[in-house]
This record gives structure tokens, sequence and C-alpha cells, in this order.
């Protein structure tokens, strides 16, 4: 149920990104999207990643604004935490695979 949410809220925040005459373009910034036994919760200061995997997996935060959080190995049953999307209102939109040893933006 969290993850259907989490799709809606990407949704709509593309909708709106394309509403202000982004195109949706910041959501691009990420990689293939993570697999649906990695889950997030956002606040305004953290966003807890969970990986309930079977395998490690390795995760990035890709944010309104076509950010990403650093690329993070995490282990079955086990949470990482990233920065949350603080006064500026930078939202957490999905969550996408990575391989740690890659740079983060590059």
């Amino acid at each position: 149920m969290f993850r259907q949410l989490s799709k809606r809220v990407t949704a709509a925040v593309a909708l709106v990104l394309t509403a202000f005459g982004t195109g949706g373009t910041a959501l691009a910034a990420g990689g293939a999207e993570a697999p649906a036994c990695v889950t997030y919760s956002t606040g305004w200061r953290y966003t807890f990643v969970t990986n309930g995997c079977e395998g490690t997996q390795q995760v990035e935060v890709v944010y309104t604004d076509g950010t990403l959080g650093p690329c993070r190995a995490i282990d079955p049953r086990q949470t990482a935490t990233f920065a949350g999307y603080g006064t500026t209102a930078n939202h957490p939109v999905r969550v996408d695979s990575c391989r740690v040893d890659e740079p983060v933006n590059g």
C-alpha cells in the first residue's frame, strides 16, 4: 500500500513540474527505479529507506529538483537515513538503484 502511495505522489509531483514548465526533466536524473521491496518514508529532516528484499540493495534517493542522494548499500531488513525535504520542500520522489562505486551525479 505504501509503495502505491509513493507512486501516486511521484506522479503528482511530475504533473506539477510539467505544469510549471519543467516538462518533468528534473525527474530524469536517477537510474532505474529500485525494486518494490525497497520502501521509503520522508519527513522534513530525514528520509528513511528500508530494504525489505532478500539481498543487499544499492540505492539513491531522487529529489524534486533532480538532485540525487548518495548511493548507499543497504543490507536486508535494514534502514538507511538520507536527507529529508527540508525548508525548501525538495521532496524525495522515488528511490533508484545505483552502484556504490559510481560517482553520485556522474
